[in-house]
C-alpha cells in the first residue's frame, strides 16, 4: 500500500502523524509526506518529503491568520467560529496537495485535522482520506460543507464530491464529545528528535515545573505569560523548566529572572522532559495538551488563541488542571494545582484512558482494508 500524508505547513499539526507513518513504514507500506514551510523539518523523523511548494507562492499559515486577527484571539466556543481561517488554509494548499497526489498515486490518503486539502486530494484520485486527529477539536460539519464553502476549487477539479472517508481520534474519549464513525486511537507524542540534557532527566530532588508557551502564530499572548511566569517563579517551591527554543528574541533580556528558573534555548523534546516534571504550565496548544495527559501531569492552562480556549475548558472541565488568565497567575494558584489530590486522580485516570486505545500499529491492518 501506498501512503500519502498530506498537512498543513505547520510542525504542530504534522508531527502527531509521525507515530502512524513509522507504524505503516515499518509494517511495509510505502510512505511519502507532502508539505511545505516549518513543517519540512518531520523529514528529520526519517520519513520522505516532498515539498510542494518549493517557490513559496502559498502564503504561510501566519500570513493567513494575519488576515483575520480578530479569529485568531477570540474566545472560541467551537470549531466552526474558526471556519473562515480554515477554509482559506484548505484554498490555499488544495491546488497542490491535489497536485502533489496525482504526481505520488497513493492508495490512502491521510491528511492533518481540518485541512480540507486532503480530502480534495483523495476525491482527485479516487482514493479514500483518513483524517488524522491531533487536538480535542471536533470537525463537526466542516468537511460535509467543503463543496459550498468552496464550489471553484471543486469546479477547477472537475470533482463531484468527496471521497470515503474514515476520522483517527486521538482525543481521550473522557474529555470531548463523542465523534459518530471516528475510529480512536492512541495518541503517541512525538515533538521531534533532540538531547535531553543530563541535568533535565529523571526527577530532580524537589519539583519542577515545565513552561511552553507554543509560538506566536496561534499564541498571541506569549510575551505576557512569560513576563508573568518570571514574576512569580520565585514565590513557588520548585524549579521552572522555562523551553524558548523556536520563539523569537530575547524573551528573558529586560525580565528579573528568579534563580529557581531555568532559561532551555536548546530544542528539547517536552513529553520525555514531562516524565521528570510535577506539572506543567502552558498556553493551551493541543501537543502541550496531549503530552500532559500521557505523562500523567497536572496542568495550568493560560490561554491564548481561539483554539486553545476550546481545550483548556475540557481540561478545567475533566479535572486534570486548571485555567486561568494571564493576571490571575500567581504562586498560590501555581501550588494549588501541584497540592491538589483531585487534579492528581484525574489525570491518573486520563492517562489509563489514553494508554488503553488502540496504538497506531493496530490501525494499520485497518487502513489497509480501507485502502483495499
Amino acid at each position: 500500500m501506498r501512503v500519502l500524508f498530506l498537512s498543513t505547513p505547520l510542525a504542530s499539526h504534522l508531527y502527531p502523524m509521525v507515530p502512524l507513518a513509522w507504524a505503516l513504514r515499518a509494517a511495509g507500506h510505502d510512505v511519502l509526506v507532502g508539505t511545505t514551510g516549518p513543517a519540512l523539518q518531520v523529514a528529520g523523523a526519517g520519513l520522505h518529503v516532498i515539498d510542494f511548494d518549493p517557490r513559496r507562492e502559498c502564503a504561510s499559515v501566519a500570513q493567513i491568520n494575519a488576515g483575520r486577527p480578530d479569529l485568531v484571539t477570540a474566545r472560541a466556543t467551537r470549531v466552526a467560529d474558526g471556519r473562515p481561517l480554515l477554509v482559506e488554509a484548505t484554498r490555499r494548499y488544495a491546488d497542490q496537495m491535489i497536485a502533489t497526489a496525482e504526481l505520488c498515486r497513493p492508495d490512502l490518503v491521510v491528511h492533518s485535522q481540518l485541512q480540507g486539502g486532503g480530502p480534495l486530494a483523495a476525491a482527485s484520485l479516487g482514493v479514500p482520506a483518513v483524517e488524522h486527529g491531533s487536538s480535542l477539536l471536533r470537525t463537526d460539519d466542516f468537511y460535509d460543507r467543503l463543496p459550498e464553502l468552496i464550489p471553484e476549487t471543486f469546479a477547477a477539479h472537475a470533482l463531484d464530491g468527496l471521497p470515503r472517508r474514515a476520522a483517527l481520534d486521538v482525543a481521550p474519549p473522557s474529555m470531548v464529545a463523542e465523534q459518530p464513525g471516528a475510529w480512536p486511537m492512541r495518541h503517541i507524542p512525538y515533538n521531534g528528535g533532540g538531547r535531553l540534557p543530563e541535568e533535565l532527566a529523571g526527577r530532580p530532588p524537589g519539583r519542577r515545573i515545565a513552561v511552553t508557551i507554543g509560538t506566536s502564530i496561534m499564541a498571541p499572548n506569549m510575551a505576557p505569560l512569560l513576563a508573568r511566569v518570571f514574576e512569580v517563579a520565585g514565590d513557588v517551591d520548585a524549579e521552572f523548566a522555562v523551553l524558548l527554543s523556536g520563539v523569537a528574541g530575547d524573551a528573558e533580556h529586560d525580565a528579573k529572572v528568579p534563580p529557581n528558573v531555568r532559561i532551555i534555548r536548546d530544542w528539547v523534546p517536552l513529553r520525555p522532559l514531562l516524565d521528570g516534571c510535577a506539572g506543567i504550565v502552558h498556553h493551551g496548544g493541543a501537543g502541550s495538551t496531549l503530552a500532559a495527559l500521557d505523562a500523567g501531569v497536572p496542568q495550568l492552562v493560560v490561554p491564548s488563541g481561539a483554539p486553545n480556549f476550546l481545550q483548556s475548558d475540557s481540561v478545567r472541565e475533566r479535572g486534570v488542571g486548571r485555567t486561568a488568565e494571564v493576571g490571575e497567575l500567581d504562586a498560590a494558584l501555581v501550588e494549588g494545582v501541584l497540592d491538589d489530590a483531585g487534579i492528581r486522580a484525574a489525570v491518573a485516570e486520563v492517562r489509563a484512558e489514553m494508554a488503553a486505545l488502540p496504538s497506531p500499529v493496530q490501525m494499520v491492518p485497518r487502513l489497509a482494508e480501507l485502502a483495499a
